[in-house]
């Protein structure tokens, strides 16, 4: 077994499963969504994204790309939220958290892509 390689799928699906966890709820009910988990599943796509900067192959480059569209969808959920908190009068609406948790939806994606190519390449190299 694999240190480096098991960190490496734990860190994707980690930020796969957080992602969902915060999508998971009715989609304009900020109740069901916690700023928090949005946060935590920032900081770990990040994270998954730095992982994957080494990467030389055309897998390696996929991986890349869906990260960084997992973080961008994410990063502008956040931007969103903090300017309906922090500059609306109407504040936090159900058609704002519905747009955040719908960002959020395009990086569960892109974070399923992600999984998905890191398993068929664990079956590829296997054979």
């Amino acid at each position: 077994m694999n240190l480096e390689k098991t960190i490496f799928a734990f860190v994707i699906v980690l930020a796969m499963t957080i992602n969902f966890g915060f999508y998971l709820g009715d989609i304009d009910n900020p109740a069901h969504h916690n700023v928090y988990e949005l946060f935590a599943a920032i900081v770990v796509s990040l994270i998954a994204t730095v992982m994957k900067l080494g990467e030389r192959t055309q897998i390696g480059a996929l991986l890349l790309a869906t990260s960084l569209v997992a973080d961008v969808q994410l990063l502008i959920a956040a931007v969103v939220w903090a300017v309906a908190v922090q500059t609306l009068e109407t504040g936090l609406t159900p058609p704002i958290m519905a747009g955040i948790v719908s960002l959020s939806g395009g990086a569960l994606l892109a974070n399923l892509v992600s999984v998905v190519l890191l398993v068929a390449e664990t079956i590829m190299g296997r054979r």
